[in-house]
């Protein structure tokens, strides 16, 4: 992997009409957040990286390369994604046993979010190498922090599958993670995305985003009943979108008796009454007393 260009380059970036030159950069691999849509949300350090560096791993070239014109900066680019990555990752990995300073960007936002290079951190952990992150915008923390609902505790999901029986049944699945969940969405498949959320998961408040810290930056928010009937009948969305979906109330966590019952009698058929009553209590998060006391019952009911 080269990663010498044919010409010397000042390791400098541009900002405010001023130049700056870059210190230089430890050895290692270094995790650089860019901008999700506004070319000023990037920071000082990250600027910095990318000029210092050796090369900058980019997952679109094309995409990068502007970022990088904008502020004057030479690093040579080098595409890593995921059709390249099984061979791009052992010439990654020479470089960096050599000493190499490389950094890590992904076309928007926080990379290995829903981004290729998890296996790249991986194998450079686990040969012992650096790695550095430089943190900055993400579009799932910005989406969040709009939505209006509630924060200290969120499930990123990313892409919901793409056919409607599939989807149904992972956003099943997510149903009862007592927090709020964060989807990336398509604009062509946001309206029935959120019909089959409403659907799978009742009348919870919800807030979709799109095109995040641009020009045409919207949030809206209400129902995913609301939300569905909403971009069902306007035209296609467009951009970038994040739907955040506020978590489930009390009434939604606790299991129905039909389940605890399922659960008991299934239990009941292979193991004594007490580890029947363990295994349901730590399946349901209910308390054991409550199991305890339906196991009594069934036993008694059994002819």
């Amino acid at each position: 992997m080269s990663t010498q260009p044919s010409t010397p380059r000042s390791p400098s970036y541009t900002a405010f009409g001023l130049k700056a030159e870059a210190e230089p950069l430890a050895p290692g691999l270094h995790i650089v957040a860019t901008p999700i849509g506004n070319l000023r949300d990037i920071s000082f350090r990250a600027l910095a990286t990318l000029a210092a560096a050796d090369a900058v791993l980019a997952e679109d070239t094309r995409t990068s390369k502007t970022l990088l014109a904008h502020y004057g900066i030479s690093t040579p680019l080098l595409p890593y994604h995921e059709h390249n990555a099984a061979l791009m990752r052992p010439k990654v990995l020479a470089k960096l046993r050599e000493g190499g300073r490389l950094a890590l960007i992904s076309d928007a936002g926080t990379p290995l979010v829903s981004d290729p290079g998890y296996k790249l951190v991986a194998d450079v952990v686990a040969e012992g190498l650096a790695v550095t992150g430089i943190p900055g915008p993400s579009a799932v923390l910005a989406a969040l922090v709009l939505a209006g609902l509630p924060t200290d505790r969120f499930f990123f999901e990313g892409f919901l599958p793409p056919k409607a029986a599939a989807r149904r049944g992972r956003l099943t699945e997510l149903a009862a993670i007592p927090g709020t969940l964060v989807f990336f969405e398509s604009p062509r498949r946001l309206a029935e995305m959120l019909g089959d959320a409403a659907a799978v998961l009742g009348a919870r408040p919800a807030a979709v985003a799109r095109e995040l810290t641009k020009y045409y930056e919207n949030v809206r928010r209400g129902s995913l009943a609301e939300l569905a009937s909403h971009y069902d009948s306007e035209e296609e969305a467009r951009g970038e979108i994040v739907v955040i979906i506020g978590p489930p109330g009390a009434e939604e966590l606790a299991p129905a008796g039909d389940v605890i019952d399922e659960r008991l009698r299934a239990a009941l058929a292979d193991v004594s009454l007490k580890e029947a009553v363990a295994q349901v209590a730590a399946q349901t998060g209910q308390p054991r007393r409550k199991i305890y006391a339906r196991a009594l019952e069934l036993t008694r009911e059994e002819p």
